[in-house]
């Protein structure tokens, strides 16, 4: 999934319970396949905003959380 007014790609792990919003991310970093500078994160598991980012930096992203709507978050990840 990409946003649509951007060229980043999305990953969207609403409705998914923590360790799985992580490990997703950690896969889609981790992957051969990824060679984006930035990564949007799509979550409602206020849990996950505490354990994606340190993943993330550990692996050289800035992170910037927004609240989009009511209970939903944006991690983007940027290089």
């Amino acid at each position: 999934m990409t946003n649509k007014n951007e060229d980043i790609p999305v990953l969207d792990v609403r409705g998914e319970i923590c360790p799985y919003p992580m490990l997703k991310t950690n896969e889609k970093l981790d992957s051969e396949e990824f060679k984006f500078d930035f990564l949007d994160i799509l979550t409602d598991h206020s849990p996950a905003l505490s354990t994606i980012p340190p993943q993330a930096m550990k692996r050289g992203y800035e992170v910037d959380i927004e609240e989009i709507h009511d209970g939903e978050w944006k991690i983007r990840l940027s290089k």
